[in-house]
């Protein structure tokens, strides 16, 4: 039997841009704060930016974990990313487009 865990994470996909698919891009967030690079951007709970996203813990976005995902397993938005440059930096590097 496989079980799932509900997990916060980043939608990076623009909402605007029409795909025919009913899945979403999103990047990982964990509270694991071993996590570090580069591509890694650690947020403190009791941050502006923390507090703005709703995050329970102190947290790593960690833009090279993507994933597609069906939009059906997006519950619910906790809050939104004021840190959308670092991540669109980070997601450049890892895909070579800098």
């Amino acid at each position: 039997m496989v079980t799932y865990k509900n997990r916060p994470a980043l939608v990076v996909q623009d909402e605007n841009v029409q795909t025919g698919l009913d899945q979403r891009l999103v990047v990982l967030i964990t509270s694991n704060l071993d996590r570090k690079g580069v591509t890694r951007i650690r947020v403190n709970k009791n941050s502006a930016e923390g507090q703005q996203m709703g995050l329970e813990t102190d947290s790593v976005i960690v833009a090279d974990n993507v994933a597609t995902i069906p939009r059906v397993a997006i519950y619910t938005a906790i809050g939104t990313c004021p840190l959308m440059g670092d991540v669109s930096r980070s997601l450049k590097q890892i895909l070579g487009l800098n």
